[in-house]
């Protein structure tokens, strides 16, 4: 039997093989690169910038809210992660010099993490001392602490470092010293990761043996330290099987490709959760809202503007709240964005408005109602939503600012350090 190119036959074969083409085209696409690298980075600063921030603002009351001193105490604390399975580090000794280790190690890890220095192993170290503060005292969190808790989660799966990091520029340093081949197969000389990688191995040796992780969160730290070895191991066997022309190096290679696949499937992966994610909690805020009467009349916002815990300017907030019209806009204003935001995505152009709407709005919520951390958060969160051309043109535009005031300063220094001998000629 014949077909030709109009017949019901063939046209369907065309149909099949151009699916199939496009299944394969999506598959490489996932699997030979981490997308949205710039959303990732973004999120990644986001959120370690507003936990750092959350934790230096805090530091004169750590002790009330996570510590010795809060009202949730230790043995408290201990009943319900004993019951729920909930991991915090601080449970592990009731004394003051642990809880300010880790509220210091908790400081510093979101630092780290803020530069981008050896983000996979900081991502893993920024969630530890989240879920440590955070489960240590569950009632002392709101929705934006909750977003953090989730975020932290996610961020270990990303390859976040790709750019605007530490990492991106020790990569290009070492792909300009070696070249991109030679930096891509060789993860030698990485005296610093070695040591690192081998430090934490032996704190986690020491707590599975204290017994001090549950068998889920056992089983997880070791895969991620096994999986780190493994990816090292790897690509440092066929780089030297290539040196010496042994015939393993191209095994090597391939084993390397697929280890690098698994990774960009796990950030993508990843990536997909946390835009959903997003998307769910408008959803979920935004349906939930509706069924209230005081948002349906249009009066839900006005009093929250009128309650002292919500009012850190009492003048903006009589303001707001003493004009219906303003009441109202609000009220609806809030319900239209976050039950329509999850649609938006079917249309770039309409969501890049109402992205741009969102964090005005969250920026509002942290004036008026005094809601800083939860508002960087959720603006942290919406960030993946943005698109690459703005986010490379933002990126470029504070690159220029810094390096702009790098030369000024240093062009001061080096008038400073000339004036001296000028004034000696002068005399």
């Amino acid at each position: 039997m014949t077909t030709t190119p109009n017949s019901p036959v063939g046209t369907g074969s065309s149909a099949v093989r151009g699916a199939r083409r496009a299944l394969a085209r999506s598959i490489d696409r996932v699997t030979s690169s981490a997308l949205g690298p710039y959303q990732t980075a973004v999120v990644r600063i986001g959120f370690s910038f507003t936990w750092l921030v959350f934790l230096l603002r805090e530091w004169p009351h750590r002790h009330e809210l996570y510590g010795p001193d809060g009202p949730w105490s230790w043995d408290l604390a201990r009943q319900l992660t004993d019951g729920n399975g909930a991991f915090t580090v601080l449970m592990w000794s009731d004394g003051g010099f642990w809880f300010e280790c880790v509220y210091a190690a908790a400081l510093l890890a979101a630092a780290l993490l803020l530069l981008g220095w050896r983000t996979r192993t900081l991502s893993v170290l920024f969630m530890v001392g989240v879920l440590s503060l955070q489960n240590r005292s569950i009632f002392m969190g709101d929705g934006g602490d909750n977003v953090i808790h989730l975020m932290s989660l996610y961020l270990v799966l990303t390859r976040c470092g790709q750019v605007w990091s530490l990492d991106a520029r020790r990569r290009r340093r070492r792909r300009e010293r070696l070249g991109p081949g030679e930096a891509a197969e060789d993860p030698g000389g990485d005296g610093t990761g070695i040591a690192l990688w081998a430090v934490l191995g032996l704190a986690l040796a020491t707590a599975t043996v204290l017994d001090r992780l549950s068998l889920g969160w056992a089983l997880f730290f070791w895969g991620l330290w096994t999986g780190h070895a493994l990816w090292w191991g790897v690509r440092r066997y066929a780089r030297v099987a290539a040196e010496e022309g042994a015939a393993g190096g191209r095994a090597g290679r391939e084993a390397a490709t697929v280890l690098d696949m698994i990774a960009n499937l796990a950030h993508n992966a990843a990536l997909l959760v946390i835009m959903a994610e997003v998307c769910l909690i408008y959803a979920t805020a935004g349906w939930y809202k509706i069924q209230g009467s005081r948002w349906q009349d249009g009066t839900a916002a006005y009093y929250p503007l009128n309650l002292d815990y919500f009012s850190p300017w009492p003048v903006l907030s009589d303001l707001v709240g003493g004009s219906g019209t303003l009441v109202m806009l609000a009220t609806y204003g809030t319900v239209i964005i976050q039950v329509a935001f999850p649609f938006t995505l079917l249309n770039r152009r309409v969501k890049n408005v109402l992205l741009g709407v969102m964090m005005l709005e969250h920026l509002a919520f942290a004036v008026a109602l005094g809601l800083p951390f939860f508002s960087l958060a959720m603006i942290a969160a919406d960030a993946v939503f943005l698109p690459t051309g703005f986010l490379r043109r933002v990126g470029g535009l504070a690159g220029r600012l810094i390096g702009r005031g790098l030369v000024r300063a240093r062009g001061e220094d080096e008038g400073r350090g000339s004036a001296a001998p000028d004034r000696t000629l002068v005399r």
